[in-house]
């Protein structure tokens, strides 16, 4: 972890309370990341959620982890996780004098948040409740009819709402229609000291021969990931360049992956490592990144991979296109176009010297505008902001910051 300063001048120590979805994802893993920034640059951090998150490590200073424990009633078939998470957010903040609660995800989170927010009515009418935006909760689960009250409601009764990329705030406007909410963009962010192409030896090198190119995909393994996609695009390439494909994560189509394999007869260079919390030192190996998705919010792990020096090939979906500049740090085609795909690999895998140029870029553009330490700030700026708002208890609904990040 880069060693970061304290707060930006004139900005308060808040202790926030962060809550995200603990496993193996994009959200996750930025709550975590920022959670462990906000610790070193002095702010109280109190995790609340139903397991450690994966990429928070055992102790760090100022950083405290508060289990939501769900009981086992009979009387519930689906044991009510909102409210045990309510309960213990209203227990956390009376507890520990918790200034805000910042939830990454509308829903269950920020629902969660609002009725604890109301426990608090009497005691705590200064807590404040942020929520960041991460995608599948407004472009998925918060347009399934069952679910778009609830989340619209959440959104509006936020205190302060960001978004990861431009996309996904007019994708929430336009969905929800939220004509008094404002949303502020803060993207994710890297660590340019963890993703430093320089600091590893590739880890690969005992299994693949220096002739070998390596193509990589990380995620959750869900179908908006197309993972048989990647397998489909990866065995193009392999008929041309020698080249194996290495697949890091776990999910619901790893089988389907897996069954492509066998299809497509690349068993022999497929590798599916499971879940890795550190993939750094992979993607230090790596010659590019497949992420043919059907939409991104934004693209986490296209991000760590162009910080590393990893050109992406990807699709020109949602919010891909703001993280991976086209033709300069990767490649982006329609979603399903295999062979366009697989010709932009081929064309940069054959030559080196473009691939050189096009890794450096790729390093040095995503640690400028998507630096830690900027990003963090800008969070820091925010939540000063929602403190200094009436709350949406007074006010009705959610605004934000005049400006909008971009």
């Amino acid at each position: 972890m880069v060693a970061i300063g304290p707060p930006a001048q004139g900005y308060r120590r808040v202790k926030v309370g962060i809550t995200c979805y603990p496993t193996y994802g994009g959200s996750g893993a930025l709550a975590t990341e920022l959670g462990i920034a906000l610790a070193h640059r002095g702010h109280e951090v109190h995790f609340i959620t139903y397991k450690q998150p994966f990429r928070l490590p055992s102790f760090t200073p100022r950083i405290y982890f508060h289990e939501v424990d769900v009981g086992r009633y009979p009387l519930f078939e689906y044991p009510p996780y909102d409210l045990a998470l309510a309960v213990r957010m209203h227990e956390v903040t009376l507890s520990h004098g918790l200034d805000l609660l910042h939830c990454h995800y509308a829903i269950p989170h920020a629902t969660s948040a609002w009725i604890a927010k109301e426990m608090l009515r009497s005691t705590r009418p200064d807590i404040r409740v942020v929520t960041t935006l991460h995608g599948t909760d407004i472009t998925i689960v918060g347009q399934d009819p069952s679910f778009r009250p609830i989340t619209k409601f959440s959104i509006e009764k936020s205190d302060g709402l960001t978004a990861v990329s431009r996309f996904l705030q007019t994708e929430t406007l336009t969905t929800f229609g939220c004509t008094a909410c404002r949303i502020e963009v803060i993207p994710n962010f890297v660590d340019p000291s963890v993703y430093d192409r320089s600091r590893y030896t590739s880890i690969l090198d005992e299994q693949v021969n220096s002739e070998t190119r390596v193509l990589m995909h990380v995620s959750n393994f869900r179908p908006v990931k197309r993972v048989r996609d990647v397998v489909r695009v990866f065995a193009r390439v392999a008929r041309e360049v020698p080249s194996v494909l290495v697949m890091v994560g776990d999910g619901p189509d790893r089988v389907d992956a897996e069954a492509e394999v066998r299809e497509l007869g690349v068993q022999e260079k497929v590798f599916f490592l499971g879940k890795i919390d550190a993939v750094a030192p992979l993607l230090a190996g790596a010659d590019l990144f497949l992420l043919p998705s059907d939409s991104e919010s934004f693209g986490l792990s296209a991000l760590e991979a162009l910080a590393s020096g990893v050109p992406v090939i990807g699709t020109r979906a949602g919010g891909l296109p703001e993280v991976v500049r086209d033709n300069e740090t990767g490649f982006l085609c329609p979603v399903g176009d295999i062979d366009g795909m697989a010709a932009s690999a081929l064309g940069l895998l054959r030559d080196r010297d473009r691939w050189t140029a096009m890794s450096n870029l790729a390093a040095r553009d995503a640690r400028e505008r998507f630096n830690l330490e900027s990003i963090v700030g800008l969070y820091e700026s925010f939540y000063e902001y929602a403190l200094s708002l009436p709350s949406t208890t007074q006010r009705g609904g959610a605004e934000t910051t005049p400006s909008q990040t971009t």
